[in-house]
């Protein structure tokens, strides 16, 4: 590895970093320290989520949390939460610091297994430290593939056609769960827990806007809300390409 070659992943390991930590539940303000390859120097007593992300480039990012929030998550007001989604958003932002990507659900490992894996697709570690040093977090980010595209490089996924395609037709007769969002947001324990009947919650889209329709997960287009036999549907007026969904 050409040392421009390594202060480049360095540079894009502290990006990830420094995207996710804003995002990553704390008790208290967390720095990012320097990255690192030695999974020794990072000994952390919790769990990690490792996920795979693919779009305009290929690779894993992982966050390494401590015991402390794990117990937290599992004993929370409002029942166990989910380590994979409490810690999904800093998951997401930190692989978008390498382009538009899609960021699978992710799986639970072992903090040493989660990190060893990752330095050994040539990932990099960054720790997340208080303002005393300790560490309370790490994200790791590895890059396998990036898509390039024009004269040289690798041909663009869209314009690949149907060269070597699976045969879809099997998968014809499979159910898969149809969702309409009118809208997100986000809010903190605190807030969800002070809700009650009554309360108003402004979500992410302006009123009257389309409302989006997700197969099991992934957009794949928007509509209208319409009334059918006194039920609510969805009238489509926009498919969405997987350069949009990206």
């Amino acid at each position: 590895m050409t040392t421009a070659t390594n202060e480049a992943l360095l540079a894009r390991a502290e990006a990830a970093a420094q995207a996710a930590v804003a995002l990553l539940p704390a008790s208290s303000p967390l720095s990012v320290g320097a990255p690192t390859q030695n999974v020794d120097e990072l000994a952390i007593d919790g769990q990690a989520v490792r996920a795979r992300f693919a779009g305009t480039a290929q690779g894993e990012v992982a966050i390494v949390v401590t015991a402390d929030l794990v117990e937290a998550l599992a004993n929370s007001p409002m029942g166990a939460l989910d380590l994979s989604q409490a810690v999904r958003p800093a998951l997401e932002a930190a692989a978008a610091t390498v382009g538009p990507v899609v960021v699978d659900p992710g799986e639970v490992l072992e903090p040493a297994d989660a990190m060893g894996q990752l330095v050994d697709a040539g990932g990099i570690l960054v720790p997340l430290r208080t303002d005393e040093g300790v560490v309370q977090a790490v994200v790791a980010l590895a890059v396998a593939v990036e898509v390039t595209g024009g004269p040289g490089g690798d041909e663009p996924r869209a314009e690949r056609g149907d060269r070597g395609r699976p045969a879809f037709d099997l998968l014809h007769d499979v159910e898969m769960e149809v969702t309409a969002e009118l809208g997100r947001t986000r809010m903190s324990v605190r807030e969800l827990l002070s809700l009650a009947p009554g309360a108003v919650i402004e979500l992410d889209r302006a009123a009257g806007g389309p409302a989006d329709l997700l197969v099991n997960g992934r957009l794949i287009a928007r509509g209208e809300v319409v009334v059918i036999d006194e039920n609510f549907g969805i009238r489509i007026t926009e498919i969405v390409g997987p350069t949009d969904r990206a």
